[in-house]
């Protein structure tokens, strides 16, 4: 998982882990940007070259024009929205 929109931090199942042997791991992804930025650029390129081939496939919920941008920001802060929200430009574009 990657961020909490929510605001609830979810508690992972111990024996899952467990019983399927694989690990958790958390990080303050922030403070990477902070210590290491060029990792930070880095993955992003990473990330973005998946999703341009198309092996990750982020969730986006909702699409919303420029002028409904301000409406769609106050869900994600109040938490009500799921996957992605995209601000698309007059063009039908993402911003």
């Amino acid at each position: 998982m990657v961020g909490f929109a929510s605001g609830t931090i979810p508690s992972p199942a111990l024996n899952h882990a467990l019983v399927k042997n694989y690990s958790i791991l958390g990080l303050h992804w922030g403070l990477y940007n902070t210590k290491n930025p060029k990792l930070v650029q880095h993955c992003h390129e990473q990330l973005t070259e998946l999703a341009a081939r198309g092996a990750v496939k982020p969730l986006v919920s909702e699409r919303v024009p420029l002028a409904g941008a301000a409406g769609a920001v106050q869900r994600v802060a109040d938490g009500v929205t799921t996957g992605r929200v995209a601000v698309l430009l007059e063009n039908g574009a993402a911003a």
